[in-house]
């Protein structure tokens, strides 16, 4: 009779949150959000494949509207998506493998972008 081999597990860890109340200019900055993402993907131990960057403008106006940031990287990606007129922002982290903290890559985006408040969530994206 063969040993049936065991699962592998996969390690997938999701950290996903709302920021609240930014300064405005400094979440319309789209190089100031590409350095942030780079700097949190290097705190949280991940590695850079690519990065794509948008600046958008509010319809209808000449106001400088908000910047999407999406990192992939070999653990999976980083994203960051702005709205200055609302003074809102959305950050997403999902890593895989054990070496990878996303937890600390969000806490530097936290302190980056520095929200008044914000709201953090997990969720454990592992097969077992």
């Amino acid at each position: 009779m063969q040993k049936q081999k065991e699962q592998e597990i996969v390690i997938g860890k999701h950290v996903f949150g709302n920021l609240f109340d930014i300064s405005p200019k400094l979440i319309s900055d789209l190089k100031f959000i590409q350095d942030a993402v780079t700097s949190a993907a290097s705190v949280g131990k991940m590695h850079i494949i690519k990065t794509i960057s948008k600046k958008f403008k509010v319809k209808g106006s000449s106001e400088n509207g908000g910047v999407s940031v999406i990192a992939l990287i070999i653990e999976s990606h980083i994203s960051v998506h702005t709205w200055p007129e609302s003074g809102y922002a959305t950050v997403d982290i999902y890593s895989c493998g054990e070496d990878a903290d996303p937890y600390k890559a969000f806490s530097y985006l936290v302190k980056a972008l520095k929200p008044k408040h914000y709201k953090r969530y997990f969720a454990n994206r592992s097969n077992k």
